[in-house]
C-alpha cells in the first residue's frame, strides 16, 4: 500500500456514517510513522469485524498521532451532510494535535486543509487513510453497540443506526429516538 503523500507529516482522514438514519457522523484522521508494521490494512468495510478491531489497538500503538470526532444528529439536522464533514475532518485533524506537511483524504475534495490531496478510493490505496478507515469505523460502532443497550428496541448492536429492515420496521412502531438524524426520515416516516 502506498502513501502518495510525500515526505513530511502525513495525515490520512476518512469518515464513516455518512448515510445511517441514526448516530454520529464519526471521522478520523491518523499519521502514521515511515515504516508501520501493521499488516492488513484495507478499507474498513474490506475488513472483517474481529480483524478491525486487532487493527485499531495496533493503529493506535503505532500511529504517530491520531485523533477522532463526531458531529451528532442534531448538528447533522442543523447544518446538512457536506458542512458537518467539513467540521469533523477539522476537528479530527486538529485532535491529531500536529500540523500536517499534506492531508490524504478518501474521494472528493474537501478544503480543510492547504496541502489536502484526494485519492479516489484512498481507503485501498493509502496506508494513513486505511488507518482512518479503520479506526473511525470501530469507534462509530462501539458507539452504536452502546446506545444498544439504551435504545434496544432498533436494534442499533446489530445495524449501526443503518436504514435496515428490521430499523425501519423498529421506526415505524415505536418512532424516533434522539439518535436519530430526522433529516434523513421525511420519506421512512410518512409511509
Amino acid at each position: 500500500m502506498e502513501e502518495e503523500g510525500g515526505p513530511g507529516i502525513v495525515a490520512g482522514v476518512d469518515e464513516v456514517g455518512r448515510g445511517p438514519l441514526a448516530g454520529p457522523l464519526t471521522v478520523a484522521a491518523v499519521v502514521l510513522p515511515p515504516q508501520p508494521v501493521i499488516v492488513g490494512l484495507d478499507d474498513s468495510k474490506k475488513v472483517s469485524p474481529k480483524r478491525r478491531e486487532e487493527l485499531a489497538l495496533q493503529i493506535m500503538e503505532q500511529a504517530s498521532a491520531f485523533g477522532v470526532a463526531h458531529i451528532e444528529p442534531a448538528e447533522i439536522d442543523a447544518c446538512g451532510m457536506a458542512a458537518s464533514l467539513r467540521v469533523c475532518m477539522t476537528r479530527a485533524l486538529k485532535a491529531c494535535g500536529v500540523e500536517p506537511d499534506c492531508v490524504l483524504l478518501d474521494g472528493n475534495p474537501m478544503n480543510i486543509h492547504p496541502r489536502e490531496r484526494n485519492i479516489v478510493k484512498g481507503d485501498g490505496k493509502a496506508a494513513c487513510i486505511a488507518a482512518a478507515s479503520i479506526l473511525a469505523k470501530v469507534t462509530r460502532d462501539r458507539i452504536m453497540e452502546a446506545y444498544d443497550a439504551q435504545y434496544p428496541q432498533y436494534g442499533f448492536a446489530s445495524n449501526k443506526g443503518y436504514g435496515s429492515a428490521a430499523h425501519i420496521a423498529a421506526l415505524r412502531e415505536h418512532g424516533p429516538c434522539p439518535l436519530h438524524r430526522m433529516s434523513f426520515l421525511g420519506k421512512i416516516l410518512a409511509s
